[in-house]
């Protein structure tokens, strides 16, 4: 009994001992390295997603990321948004990317299909990917005063539309923790998929009216 009890006790200060030795400032977050955005390109659908601050796609999240013959990557996404509180629809948003000083951080303007989904100028950086199977993405719109986020998005991608391999959900959660983001996700449904898998979407569709809260 007394020896459990010491091995809980070990346990928790391992665990408080790593939180303290984290650093979460975001100018020392580690990205991708030598990044490939060839190899990035394609389809990636997103099976987890930290949710910033304000509107933004909820979930059934399907994005299309191109490269052009000069090097400029662009991309597309669909996804499910809720509209004024009680729209919900499978929202087409659209992207471009400008180049940093490093190759796997750029600053992504975005816009969607209707002119009442949400426009912005974000980070776009990738922690980590294989290119083949998962792909971790990090965005900071606001630091803190002591050079942590304060208001962060992130979306674990996946190849393939049923989810991560099991050998990729170790170095995910190996991520997420190194972002200072592990426990923050959420899983993402798929629905939207029903109506948009293999087609041109230039217009948002409607899937039903909310419930008003």
């Amino acid at each position: 009994c007394v020896r459990g009890i010491m091995l809980r006790y070990i346990v928790a200060f391992c665990l408080l001992a790593v939180c303290w030795a984290q650093d979460c400032q975001v100018d020392n977050i580690q990205v991708m390295q030598n990044f490939n955005r060839t190899k990035y390109a394609g389809t990636w659908y997103a099976v987890a997603k930290k949710d910033p601050v304000g509107l933004f796609l909820l979930d059934n999240i399907v994005a299309q990321f191109n490269i052009a013959e000069d090097g400029q990557m662009t991309a597309t996404a669909e996804g499910r948004v809720i509209i004024l509180q009680q729209w919900e629809l499978c929202a087409h948003m659209f992207a471009t990317f400008e180049d940093t000083y490093d190759p796997a951080k750029f600053k992504m303007k975005y816009w969607g299909a209707a002119a009442n989904l949400q426009t912005g100028y974000d980070d776009h950086w990738v922690i980590s990917t294989d290119y083949d199977n998962y792909a971790v993405h990090y965005a900071c719109r606001e630091k803190g005063y002591d050079g942590t986020c304060i208001d962060s998005y992130s979306f674990v991608f996946s190849r393939h539309p049923t989810g991560l391999r099991p050998e990729d959900q170790y170095i995910v959660t190996q991520k997420k923790q190194e972002i200072c983001l592990l426990g923050k996700y959420r899983r993402l449904s798929d629905a939207c998929l029903l109506y948009l898998a293999g087609k041109e979407v230039s217009q948002p569709l409607l899937l039903y009216q909310a419930k008003s809260s």
